[in-house]
């Protein structure tokens, strides 16, 4: 059974790969979706996980139900529409491999997931770590059917993990956007935040501080990723930027994803996971996440990009 259930968007990534002769973009269907990735993510790094979404009951779903099968993810909790189509992402990537989305979805398949859904799914086996992110927040049914599952997995004891994620697309504004994302923030025990959504959630431009203000809500460690300056880590007291590992970036796209996947994997396999964990045990586990991270950067695409378990060497 799986020990990491992520819940939430699973679709296609339409990603820029260059231009023809007449300048009109090449675009690669590859799967993708945060959650989704997380699972796949820690899977190729020797987790057991499981994921909660879904998809059309078209091409395209298919598609995305066979990744995941094919990477180990257990897709019991994956589930077709036969009204809305698989959402699809646009990615355009810039020269410096940083990514632009939008999105269709209005709605797209992975809006569509109910709290009865969500709960049966989360009810079939003792998972320890439930991941989400905030675009399930986006619309109804998805957002009660993520808080409902937020809920349940707490009763249960499972350590909450959570990447706000932001896009501004799927928003109608950067004020309900951080008001949905602080709803879920009082459930977490651990958060990953980029250094834009750090500010967008506290107002504040300072790692510490900001990270200070993130785990006043009850948050045990709080992950500020940096790009290639690494990750600002804050667990209690102990708060320190981790540098990261310089590579020639080819597509940034799931590489914090990566960095997500890479620290469950390994606070899933310690005992009592984050009861008792050392300053050393953790600058440990993100250093090997930075590394896997870095890896995903080097390669194009995300869930095809993710490393195994054998090539995140220190």
């Amino acid at each position: 059974m799986a020990d990491i259930i992520t819940l939430g968007e699973l679709l296609i990534d339409l990603t820029q790969k260059g231009a023809d002769d007449n300048g009109n973009g090449i675009f690669v269907a590859y799967p993708g979706g945060a959650p989704a990735n997380v699972a796949v993510a820690a899977a190729r790094l020797g987790a057991e996980t499981g994921f909660i979404g879904k998809v059309g009951n078209d091409g395209f779903g298919d598609s995305l139900r066979e990744t995941l099968k094919a990477e180990g993810v257990d897709t019991r909790g994956l589930y077709g529409s036969d009204e809305e189509p698989t959402t699809l992402a646009i990615a355009t990537i810039d020269e410096t491999g940083e990514r632009s989305f939008s999105f269709y979805r209005n709605p797209g398949a992975d809006t569509q997931l109910t709290v009865e859904e969500a709960l049966a799914a989360l009810s079939d086996g003792d998972a320890k770590i439930l991941h989400i992110g905030s675009l399930s927040m986006t619309t109804s049914p998805g957002r009660e059917a993520c808080e409902e599952a937020v809920r349940f997995a707490k009763d249960r004891g499972m350590l909450i993990s959570y990447d706000p994620n932001y896009r501004d697309a799927l928003w109608d504004s950067e004020e309900r956007a951080v008001s949905m994302m602080k709803k879920l923030l009082p459930y977490s025990d651990i958060l990953k935040v980029s250094d834009e959504e750090m500010v967008m959630l506290t107002g504040s431009e300072d790692f510490a501080e900001g990270s200070r203000i993130l785990s006043d809500y009850g948050i045990r460690l709080v992950m500020v990723t940096l790009g290639g300056d690494g990750v600002f880590v804050r667990r209690g007291d102990y708060a320190e930027q981790i540098p990261g590992f310089s590579v020639k970036v080819a597509d940034t796209n799931g590489a914090g994803d990566t960095f997500a996947g890479a620290m469950l994997a390994q606070i899933v396999r310690r005992e009592g996971m984050l009861d008792g964990i050392t300053d050393d045990e953790l600058k440990t586990f993100v250093t090997y996440a930075n590394k896997a991270a870095s890896l995903t950067c080097s390669r194009s695409g995300a869930i095809p990009a993710m490393p195994r378990k054998d090539e995140v060497v220190l």
